[in-house]
């Protein structure tokens, strides 16, 4: 059951199915900073809504002359002496002026931000800010909602989602908090290809697949 458990769980889990697809997409996302940069260039990355795990089998942190900054409502923890953390607020930076960071990166953030406008905001402020972007979502129209594990929950009832969420254990094998259930379901708004496609308009999109379907989508402006 273990093994079951670990494979179903978030992606924070080094042995969930979701960590082994981001690894993946991590190193495509590597793949294309190197095509962009140079491993003495002095470079300084936002990571919006980071967390200094998702960094810990990257090789960037490595580079001589990297600054990475992780931008979230609340302190987050690091001791990585190139990664720092800061309190501030994705749809509105007042503190970066235009092309402050190198690269903009964010990973399953924007689709935590309530509406569309906040996602709208969010976009504008890292197209602002950065001079690159490689901004990660789940994909709306995948089968399996990536936050739920749960065929087809994004088209579901909100009150029957969080009866399932609560009083089953259908999500990830166990029962959720009835606070965090509540507050997934207030903040999440989904989006697809086309959405993220007008949120970045000038950005071409990196499409993960499983199965011949898409899981999630990237917009970027790497090289």
């Amino acid at each position: 059951m273990s093994f079951i458990s670990n494979l179903f769980s978030p992606s924070d889990n080094p042995e969930s199915l979701g960590a082994k697809f981001r690894n993946q997409r991590q190193k495509d996302f590597e793949d294309l900073f190197f095509l962009n940069f140079s491993k003495n260039d002095p470079i300084r990355i936002l990571d919006v809504g980071g967390a200094a795990y998702f960094w810990d089998n990257s090789s960037l942190p490595l580079l001589p002359n990297i600054e990475i900054v992780l931008l979230n409502l609340g302190q987050e923890k690091t001791t990585h002496p190139k990664i720092k953390s800061v309190v501030g607020d994705a749809t509105n930076m007042p503190e970066y002026k235009e092309n402050s960071f190198d690269l903009v990166f964010s990973n399953s953030v924007i689709e935590h931000l309530y509406t569309w406008e906040n996602q709208q905001k969010m976009a504008n402020e890292i197209m602002r800010v950065g001079k690159k972007h490689f901004i990660q979502t789940p994909n709306r129209t995948f089968p399996i909602e990536a936050h739920y594990a749960i065929p087809f929950a994004q088209y579901l009832p909100h009150s029957l989602l969080y009866f399932f969420l609560t009083k089953t254990k259908l999500s990830r094998l166990q029962k959720w908090d009835p606070k965090d259930a509540q507050q997934y379901l207030d903040e999440i708004r989904l989006l697809d290809q086309n959405e993220m496609q007008r949120l970045f308009p000038d950005s071409k999109m990196y499409l993960e697949k499983f199965m011949g379907m898409i899981k999630s989508i990237s917009a970027h402006n790497l090289s």
